[in-house]
């Protein structure tokens, strides 16, 4: 009996060991917790998520916004602003119950009339086109009464319901630029251009709350610094450092690796002289050499990829596609010549400066490309250049960058090489992808829509649209004060998810 007594005391006093222990690390902290998140560039100048074009900017508004549904770290849809849903038998409608009790950051209740305002904006009514692309094949959206929305279809699609992470706004503050005002767990507080942007956690919040109370997000837009900013203790976290980065910091930090869930590639605009012509775009596609790249700019660390889908996105990817281009320097200029380039040519690749991965493998390209007798320029600019000269202006040659998915649909990925879509960056233009893009998104059956993707994704190889290489790896300097950081298969930053061990 005494021997159960003292089991029972050992029980005990580990249960409230672990209890503390747990109150140390995952509950909710005070109001004077405090993380600074470096982060490579400014974020949009509008931070309306409805058009917000940077993967940069979309990963802090993660944390302001929510949609009906949004993802979960496993790549699932889960209930958000919506408590649940259902879809018709035929695909073209889908039924949101809206969730009791979640209010905006305002402090006002989400409404079905805020719910039906936002999807809206998103789907263009009253205006020729949708603003988001997905929302082309909704044909109405309906307020069933209080606290029900009805979304009807022109067409099924079983990728629809990724859609529905389209952030949800008050209806009366669906300018973004004017007001940032969300349902998520943080909520805007300021911005200083080029220096923070500082979030607090809302206490309002309909679900787990945010454990760290105050963000600031500092803008480090000199990769070379980014290790002294660790170490110096201005920045408490970093994301995608480079491998050679990681290795330099010291054990006050933990280093997490996962993947960036993107596809970095050599992209070409396809519109301008001699990136017009397919054969000089299969010339490059056989000069490059992935996992060379890989090698020097990630100590081999990454994926490669041989179209525009990434791995994470498992049912789509196909490894296949990797093998349409091995590397073969006769072939190369073989192709050249036959194009009209015997002797090669000169071009620019723009590389955004704060990406130091990008400019790595810019650089190894370059040296790549001199063996078949073509000159590669590397231009460095700042962020903000890149995105308005280069992917809004498209005014550019080529450019390294790494394209991601704004949602967990394969139609992110592969929509902005139909040639009139507003994200064709590239001025892709192919009567043949055209055709098989509009039908992969019509088909209802997923097995059948799976296969018609992975077609899409085979013409963008064999037709050489850019030069595809890698799914980078993603490796993340945490100061070991903080825990809990979450990998998502998309771009994504769950600042939520994370809280302060000491």
């Amino acid at each position: 009996m005494k021997n159960r007594f003292s089991l029972f005391l050992v029980l005990m006093l580990t249960s409230v060991m672990a209890i503390a222990l747990c109150g140390c690390g995952g509950n909710k902290a005070d109001d004077n917790s405090l993380i600074t998140i470096g982060i490579p560039q400014d974020l949009d100048e509008s931070l309306d998520p409805h058009i917000a074009e940077g993967a940069g900017t979309r990963e802090v508004l993660f944390n302001i916004y929510e949609g009906l549904v949004k993802p979960n770290s496993d790549g699932d849809l889960e209930p958000a602003v919506a408590s649940k849903y259902s879809i018709s038998d035929d695909g073209l409608v889908y039924t949101f119950t809206l969730r009791d009790g979640v209010t905006f950051h305002n402090g006002d209740p989400v409404t079905a009339e805020d719910v039906k305002a936002s999807l809206d904006k998103c789907a263009g009514t009253g205006s020729e086109e949708p603003l988001v692309a997905a929302f082309s094949i909704v044909k109405e959206i309906n307020i069933v009464d209080d606290s029900t929305i009805e979304v009807v279809l022109k067409e099924a699609n079983p990728d629809f319901l990724a859609s529905m992470t389209a952030a949800i706004m008050p209806a009366g503050h669906l300018d973004g630029t004017a007001e940032v005002i969300g349902t998520g767990p943080y909520m805007y507080v300021s911005r200083s251009p080029q220096e923070n942007v500082i979030l607090k956690a809302y206490d309002g919040y309909w679900g787990e709350k945010a454990h760290i109370k105050n963000v600031v997000l500092k803008i480090v837009p000199n990769a070379d610094t980014i290790v002294m900013e660790l170490e110096g203790g201005s920045i408490d976290m970093m994301e995608r450092l480079s491998t050679t980065q990681a290795a330099q910091l010291s054990d006050k930090f933990e280093v997490l690796e996962g993947t960036m869930n993107l596809v970095q590639a050599l992209y070409l605009n396809n519109s301008v002289e001699p990136f017009n012509n397919t054969k000089v775009r299969q010339a490059l596609c056989y000069a490059i050499d992935p996992q060379e790249i890989m090698d020097y700019v990630s100590d081999g660390k990454g994926t490669e990829v041989g179209s525009s889908m990434f791995p994470a996105f498992t049912k789509y990817f196909d490894r296949s596609l990797n093998d349409v281009y091995n590397r073969d320097v006769d072939k190369a200029k073989e192709l050249l010549a036959e194009a009209g380039y015997p002797d090669g040519f000169t071009f620019t690749i723009s590389v955004a400066s704060n990406y130091a991965q990008h400019v790595d493998t810019a650089q190894v390209i370059k040296e790549q490309l001199k063996e078949i007798g073509v000159t590669a320029e590397i231009n460095l600019i700042e962020w903000d250049s890149w995105l308005n000269d280069v992917y809004i202006g498209r005014q550019f040659e080529s450019t390294v960058v790494g394209v991601d998915a704004s949602t967990l649909s394969a139609s992110a990925m592969l929509g902005r090489f139909e040639s009139t879509s507003g994200k064709n960056f590239t001025n892709y233009n192919n009567a043949e992808y055209d055709e098989a893009y509009n039908k992969a998104i019509s088909i209802t059956d997923d097995a059948e829509q799976t296969k018609a993707y992975k077609q899409c994704e085979r013409i963008l190889a064999e037709d050489a649209a850019n030069v595809y290489i890698q799914d980078l790896p993603n490796m993340v300097a945490v100061n070991k004060k903080f825990a809990g950081y979450e990998f998502y298969p998309m771009y994504v930053m769950d600042i939520a998810s994370m809280y302060i061990v000491e």
